[in-house]
């Protein structure tokens, strides 16, 4: 069967296989989505990041003889948008990333390790395409009472999205240092502070812990457009719902057997899995 091809170059919509609740193209519609103007993919190294710990955790730190990283994650980003000058249609993403370490310290050779987390802050920019946009967006979720306290813009700004993975610890270490000047990039939020429960140390003399995290992050800028696009049918849902019990065995009885959990999988299996992936 041939294929109805719709759209430009960069976005196309092919006929999809006929089911029970798609056919053949019924009409032209518009929709009010987000459209992704530009994006970017990165793979950062960050080296030398310096730990931030409350009063506690630097206690032990100063202490400690050595540590070993964990695991890290991500607590949040922050992003600013800003248009850039003598460039029109671009804008520059400032993202603030606040990271979670958890660190293995040990107080002595052989001794059993101190479970202690702190906090690093990393800084990054990158410059996309977003277009122009010259209307002020308002809708019915606007409260009339909140019109005084708007802001007067001339331009509406699209929209940044950052995704990022959660970072690889590769290396921690600890040094004795009390002379570099290592304020954070940013003032750290006081509700990432109500987290650890208390205000961050400033740089003084002491023990100082880097670590090298590594992390995948993909930015893109998006606006609000109305795109007109073929539509099939409406998405009528084909899986029944399932009624919930109060009865715990007749809940436990709809469970599949975990045989994964006695059987492990070898290492042929895995390496299967991956032959058939389809990220190569």
């Amino acid at each position: 069967m041939a294929e109805t091809i719709y759209g430009n170059s960069n976005h196309t919509i092919v006929n999809p296989p006929h089911n029970d609740h798609s056919g053949c193209f019924r009409e032209a519609v518009c929709i009010d989505a987000y459209r992704v103007y530009d994006s970017c993919a990165d793979k950062d190294c960050l080296e030398r990041l310096r730990v931030h710990f409350t009063e506690a955790g630097q206690h032990i730190i100063d202490q400690a003889c050595t540590v070993r990283i964990k695991n890290a994650n991500v607590i949040t980003v922050y992003v600013n948008l800003e248009p850039v000058q003598f460039n029109r249609g671009f804008y520059s993403v400032d993202m603030t990333f606040f990271f979670e370490v958890n660190l293995d310290v040990f107080l002595a050779p052989a001794a059993c390790p101190v479970n202690v987390c702190g906090l690093c802050v990393f800084n990054k920019k990158v410059i996309l395409f977003g277009s122009e946009g010259n209307v002020k967006i308002f809708n019915s979720g606007t409260c009339q009472d909140a019109t005084e306290t708007m802001n007067d813009f001339s331009k509406n700004l699209p929209k940044a999205t950052v995704q990022v993975a959660e970072p690889i610890g590769l290396d921690a270490k600890i040094c004795c240092d009390g002379h570099e000047n290592c304020e954070p990039n940013c003032p750290i939020p006081e509700c990432i502070c109500r987290r650890y429960g208390g205000e961050f140390t400033l740089p003084r003399k002491g023990n100082a812990v880097y670590v090298t995290l590594g992390i995948f992050t993909i930015v893109q800028i998006e606006r609000s457009v109305q795109m007109l696009i073929p539509t099939y049918d409406f998405c009528i849902p084909e899986k029944e719902c399932i009624t919930t019990t109060k009865n715990p065995c007749e809940l436990f009885s709809r469970l599949e057997f975990p045989t994964d959990e006695f059987f492990p999988p070898r290492v042929t299996d895995l390496r299967h899995e991956s032959d058939n992936c389809c990220c190569k």
